[in-house]
């Protein structure tokens, strides 16, 4: 038998498996979208995708490094694998948003990957892991996971993302999450207002100093961010306020060099106000990302097969450019982060978006997410050690 009929014969018992598993994954996605949890919560999401997988077979592990919401699941596998590769499953919900992001596609599609390509995998002496993930909007929870050593073994990682379109390359923007916090004095607005302190002028001049510095930004950095705490009444002068900012660029170099213009915005509310200014780091920065060009190839080729489009307007293709701490585990291990449609006008971050990630369609979007995943991966092992 040729290679090529080697592979075919085995992405067809691998599509099988997958269909198999049909009723269980949508199920899963369903029931996430039901339920959402944010960062660092996701108690029970974590727990159904976990439990999806071990009902197949996996070995779990949960809660992995210490992270109560992270778990690990491995197929079977022989002693000595000589390949191993890793589908990562993100759960985590945005605030007021639900799934808006589409992470209960994210986890189906990995959970159906894994499922599928075990099938296979035993017998061509390939591991098959899923590393559950918490907190990537904004938490940095790969990050963590990544610095307790959950990455070091795999030889592979990828995932799908949910977006308007499909997109095969995830060029994503280095990033930093802030908590910003001005402490001032409170009093009396029409009283004392001499013996106030007002914390919320202090950030109405720093977001006017970030406004006017953006004219002078390179193309391809963000700056953005939105007041959380503003005040309690009119006539109360705030003691407090705080905010939660971004500051994005193209590369973690560029990003660094950035950040220390941002801070001066913010240093020029408390110097103007005499508020204390106090910013804290939400998570580790976000890396941007290095994409295994020859694995990438392998997806697109994939998704055509299966009927994906990438020949997409440009302006709905820019969900490629979402920061992802999927980008620190491609700066260690060969990754790749393809963005796969749900259609429909919305774009992600958006209600509308969250509704667009069940149904009909996006049912569709996990059984072909699921496949090419499952089928990229083996296409890599195949080609890096042969059958």
């Amino acid at each position: 038998m040729s290679s090529e009929a080697f592979a075919a014969e085995l992405k067809g018992r691998i599509a099988a498996r997958r269909e198999r598993a049909d009723a269980q994954l949508v199920g899963l996605s369903n029931q996430l979208h039901d339920d959402p949890e944010t960062g660092w919560q996701e108690h029970r999401s974590s727990a159904a995708v976990a439990g999806v997988l071990a009902a197949n077979g996996f070995a779990i592990e949960q809660p992995y490094l210490e992270l109560p919401t992270a778990f690990r699941a491995v197929a079977a596998a022989p002693d000595a694998p000589s390949f191993t590769v890793g589908f990562l499953a993100e759960y985590d919900a945005l605030p007021g948003l639900g799934h808006a992001c589409g992470h209960n596609l994210i986890s189906a599609m990995s959970v159906g990957a894994a499922i599928a390509l075990s099938e296979v995998a035993e017998e061509l002496g390939i591991r098959v892991e899923v590393i559950g993930t918490p907190a990537e909007e904004g938490g940095g929870g790969k990050i963590e996971l990544l610095e307790r050593g959950a990455f070091q073994n795999l030889d592979f990682a990828l995932m799908a993302h949910p977006a308007p379109v499909d997109v095969a390359e995830a060029r994503p923007f280095a990033v930093t999450h802030w908590h910003v916090a001005y402490d001032g004095r409170a009093a009396h607005a029409a009283a004392y207002p001499e013996r106030g302190v007002n914390a919320n002028d202090a950030f109405l001049v720093a977001q006017l100093a970030i406004a006017l510095m953006r004219q002078q930004l390179p193309a391809g950095v963000r700056v953005h961010g939105v007041q959380t705490r503003g005040g309690e009444a009119p006539n109360a002068i705030p003691e407090r306020t705080e905010g939660r900012w971004y500051v994005r660029a193209e590369t973690t170099e560029q990003l660094i060099a950035l950040e220390q213009r941002v801070i001066k915005c913010f240093e020029a509310g408390a110097l103007a106000t005499g508020a204390t200014l106090t910013i804290t780091p939400e998570s580790k920065r976000y890396a941007e990302m290095r994409t295994d060009e020859d694995a990438l190839e392998f997806y697109r080729a994939n998704a055509l097969a299966l009927g994906r489009d990438f020949d997409v307007d440009p302006v709905a293709a820019t969900m490629n450019r979402a920061s992802t701490d999927m980008g620190n585990v491609s700066q260690l291990v060969h990754a790749i982060h393809p963005y796969i449609g749900v259609g429909g006008d919305a774009s992600n971050h958006q209600p509308a978006f969250a509704e667009a990630c069940v149904g009909p369609v996006a049912e569709q979007t996990l059984r072909d997410g699921a496949t090419a995943l499952a089928w990229t991966a083996l296409d890599v092992a195949l080609a890096r050690v042969g059958n």
